[in-house]
């Protein structure tokens, strides 16, 4: 979802890619579903894994659940890295709504994180 929100509000102004420490097939039908709700499609995502390639590219890093910050690796000083602890939708309990709501407000927390970021590094974006 962070991935979207980016390249969305990014504007290209940002080079955004996800990586996971567990990477599955496929983004997650729910997620879909949320950011649809925004305009923004992310089927053509995919979920890869941390490469040092890939981190050789990078300027910031931000791991968005506890678990992830915990497995992710020590990145090098000159690469910058926060940690937004939302908590893990896919973790959520109970029936469809109830995960729904999860992926809602995951959602929701990681728009308002990414809005932020892109303001603080001079890429403000509309709100909408």
């Amino acid at each position: 979802m962070a991935e979207g929100f980016l390249r969305e509000m990014g504007r290209g102004r940002v080079e955004a890619a996800s990586a996971g420490t567990r990477p599955k097939q496929g983004v997650h039908p729910l997620a879909l579903a949320v950011m649809a709700e925004r305009g923004i499609d992310i089927s053509g995502q995919r979920s890869k894994g941390l490469d040092p390639e890939m981190a050789a590219r990078m300027d910031l890093v931000v791991t968005v659940c506890d678990r992830a910050a915990a497995e992710c690796p020590v990145f090098p000083p000159s690469i910058r890295t926060l940690h937004w602890p939302i908590e893990d939708p896919t973790a959520a309990p109970g029936d469809e709504a109830a995960r729904l709501a999860a992926f809602r407000a995951a959602r929701d927390a990681i728009e308002k994180r990414v809005r932020d970021l892109l303001e603080e590094q001079g890429s403000a974006v509309p709100r909408g």
